[in-house]
């Protein structure tokens, strides 16, 4: 029979018996994925999997703190020579999402919409386009302002202590901290998001010593840990009132920010006075304000597109690469750009909300009723819409993490994200071969084959970092031989 003349259910019984041998393949690279095993949270970040969230070094202080790795950004590092499977340390490794990540689960009570693009965007009860009413946060925040709105309503209304969020040092202005604010003062000062390593996940000891439940904000990554550490010190449930999370496409290292300042003109980040990602508009300009050693003060800016697009993107570590959740599936709420509507110069922003879970819906309800938020319903399809590049990514993870496995590279342990799936309904065949093939060069770029020890702040590459705990705090500089030592003890 000629191939052109099989019936459509020929047709049909062939593409599925295809999907069903690609979902094989990837089932059995999961087996494979057990041969190099990762047995402690320094193996998954010398394995380059490390999504840099601070969690391990919250669970088991005793043997772990965070420094900043130039090139990969903050990272676990042994206060010894070795790291021990104590009890802490399996609750690290229990709670990593560079070791494991599961899916939650979709409620059953959704559409039959939800429930289909569930597979794509994680549990959505609900989906808005909106911005904060308070005029000056939403003008400050990064797309609408939503996140700060939330995050001053559960302080004001809510009564929680506090919110656990990052914001920029204030002795390096181009490294992050975690912070816990309680006043609209410092929700606004602490806005905008933060295109540089953050592992807010360090500072669950706010909540863990507060009178009241807290609110936590950070990447996906961030939230799914947090969430796992919940699992594992139950403690902690009643001290996290809410998650949010912001739609993420990866988190540039150090050096991507140095990148950035070379680029606006300034070679020495102790000149640095204050730096914004974006925000002050939507999207915004990133915009560095600076002052000489003779006292000249300047501001130097670009836009948002060309600093994350031309810059910064390209110095997300390998972690953010085979991610499979950019949209926070695990929070409470998750927040994006709406970026299916294009911007117009002069446009305060707004913001994607999606509510992902029954306290999350009611939270959400609750500060649009108290008149913290200004709102209006939106489409589960219109994630998709705003974020094809996201979508785009996730549809790879399956691909990449295949070729990392058929290498015998060590990966996470990813259950309940439906990747087959996604690699097979969104991809085209060349973009499935690009994605393999791409993967399996990287995998030599990036120096996959072997662990990576992490290196404390080598902010001149031109110099070998001395050992990390020979080494005095220091101002880094791009010109000058820095001291390497960035860590948080």
């Amino acid at each position: 029979m000629n191939p052109s003349h099989h019936p459509p259910s020929f047709i049909r019984f062939t593409h599925f018996t295809r999907f069903t041998r690609f979902i094989r393949i990837i089932q059995v690279s999961e087996f494979l994925m057990f041969l190099p095993i990762l047995k402690t949270v320094q193996d998954v970040a010398e394995a380059q999997l490390c999504a840099g969230c601070g969690v391990c070094a919250h669970l088991d202080p005793q043997q772990i703190k965070l420094v900043d790795d130039f090139d990969t950004g903050r990272r676990p590092m042994a206060r010894q020579q070795t790291i021990q499977n104590t009890p802490a340390q399996r609750d690290a490794m229990a709670a990593c999402p560079g070791a494991t990540l599961t899916a939650p689960s979709t409620p059953r009570n959704i559409n039959a919409q939800h429930r289909k693009l569930s597979k794509t965007w994680g549990p959505v009860l609900a989906v808005w386009e909106g911005h904060a009413t308070d005029h000056d946060i939403r003008f400050a925040g990064s797309s609408g302002g939503a996140a700060t709105a939330l995050s001053l309503f559960a302080i004001q209304k809510e009564n929680m202590a506090g919110v656990i969020h990052t914001a920029a040092r204030d002795d390096l202005a181009h490294l992050n901290r975690t912070v816990f604010s309680t006043t609209r003062s410092e929700l606004l000062e602490r806005t905008g998001s933060r295109y540089a390593p953050a592992s807010p996940a360090e500072g669950l000891h706010h909540a863990e010593s507060a009178a009241t439940p807290c609110m936590f904000v950070g990447k996906p990554c961030d939230v799914a840990a947090v969430t796992a550490a919940i699992s594992r010190r139950p403690e902690l449930h009643q001290k996290i009132g809410l998650t949010l999370a912001m739609f993420c496409a990866g988190a540039p290292s150090t050096r991507g920010t140095f990148k950035l300042l070379e680029r606006l003109g300034i070679p020495k980040p102790e000149n640095l006075k204050h730096l914004r990602y974006r925000g002050n508009g939507w999207p915004g300009r990133a915009t560095a304000h600076y002052e000489t050693h003779d006292g000249t003060t300047g501001t130097a800016s670009m836009h948002y597109e060309e600093a994350w697009g031309d810059i910064l993107q390209a110095h997300r570590p390998w972690r953010c690469h085979i991610c499979p959740d950019h949209t926070g599936e695990l929070a409470d709420i998750s927040v994006g750009d709406p970026w299916h509507h294009p911007a117009q110069p002069g446009d305060p922003g707004r913001s994607l909300i999606v509510a992902r879970t029954p306290r999350g819906l009611a939270f959400v309800k609750a500060a649009q009723a108290a008149g913290y938020l200004t709102l209006s319903p939106a489409n589960i399809a219109d994630i998709a819409a705003s974020q094809p590049h996201l979508q785009r990514v996730r549809a790879a993870v399956g691909l990449r993490l295949l070729a990392c496995r058929l290498r015998g590279i060590r990966t996470p342990r990813f259950h309940g994200f439906f990747l087959a799936h996604n690699t097979w309904q969104h991809l085209s065949l060349k973009q499935k071969l690009r994605s393999f093939a791409g993967t399996w060069r990287r995998i030599k770029t990036r120096g996959l084959s072997h662990p990576r020890p992490v290196i404390a702040a080598p902010l001149d590459t031109s110099q070998k970092p001395t050992p990390p705990d020979t080494c005095p705090n220091a101002t880094p500089s791009l010109s000058t031989p820095p001291s390497p030592c960035l860590a948080t003890n």
